[in-house]
């Protein structure tokens, strides 16, 4: 059983032949506090079979969740993040499976959360500026953008990118009762946390946005096109939902 002070959830779905095993060894061998909780999603092809072998290569520092149907992304990480923090973690967050957010940025995330005791959720933020090789295409970049601005209407706070797939949380008691009752978005369950944190009283200094490094677009995202309107009308429920209950 993984007892890594950070625990990194990293949600699976028919990942057989984008799953990086050495990306893992070499994360696990450049922080010996790190663990990872590997989520199948209900995978119809070897993601099983790959993440058993991975959790089998590194006993102790890699767990695997077994689903056995797929349930979605937002279900995924909530049930690895409720792993996680059963398992003890001090500090848990998740981190999409294609590795766009490279694993050596989890020590940036970490950085940010003991410097700043105030500050219990660490957000990536995919921002091209000098000095970053941030690789989007266009099309991503600029639907990302009109979503950002959304995404900052229905929370009331401005916020670069609710939906980068990197973010770390502090295991606080208010960070994990964001977890204890499944997200009512599919698409747009990142927002839905901070809408959350909100509602129950946390404050946006709580809240930090990180800017990568490096960021790099995978093909094989199993995100649409018509996902965006859907992601659009799950904002529209958010803000119905949490926005009369904010602080």
């Amino acid at each position: 059983m993984s007892r890594g002070r950070v625990q990194v959830v990293v949600p699976c779905y028919n990942e057989a032949t984008r799953f990086d095993p050495e990306a893992l060894a070499g994360a696990l061998s450049a922080d010996d506090t790190l663990a990872f909780v590997l989520v199948d999603d209900g995978s119809t092809d070897e993601t099983a079979s790959v993440l058993r072998a991975t959790a089998k290569r590194h006993p102790g520092r890699v767990d695997v969740l077994e689903l056995s149907t797929n349930v979605g992304k937002a279900e995924a990480v909530r049930q690895g993040m409720l792993f996680a923090f059963a398992r003890g973690a001090e500090l848990a967050g998740y981190w999409d499976a294609d590795l766009a957010t490279p694993l050596d940025a989890v020590a940036d995330f970490v950085a940010v959360l003991d410097s700043r005791p105030e500050v219990e959720i660490a957000l990536g933020a995919r921002v091209a500026m000098l000095g970053h090789t941030i690789q989007r295409r266009a099309t991503r970049h600029y639907a990302g953008r009109v979503f950002a601005t959304c995404a900052s209407v229905t929370l009331g706070m401005p916020v670069y990118d609710t939906q980068c797939g990197a973010k770390l949380f502090r295991c606080s008691r208010a960070v994990r009762d964001l977890f204890t009752e499944p997200f009512g978005s599919r698409w747009v369950f990142d927002v839905e946390i901070i809408a959350r944190y909100l509602a129950h009283g946390g404050q946006p200094e709580g809240i930090r946005e990180l800017a990568l490094s490096r960021w790099t677009d995978v093909d094989g995202s199993k995100v649409r096109p018509r996902d965006f309107a859907s992601g659009l009308a799950e904002l529209v429920r958010i803000r119905r939902k949490y926005g009369s209950r904010r602080r």
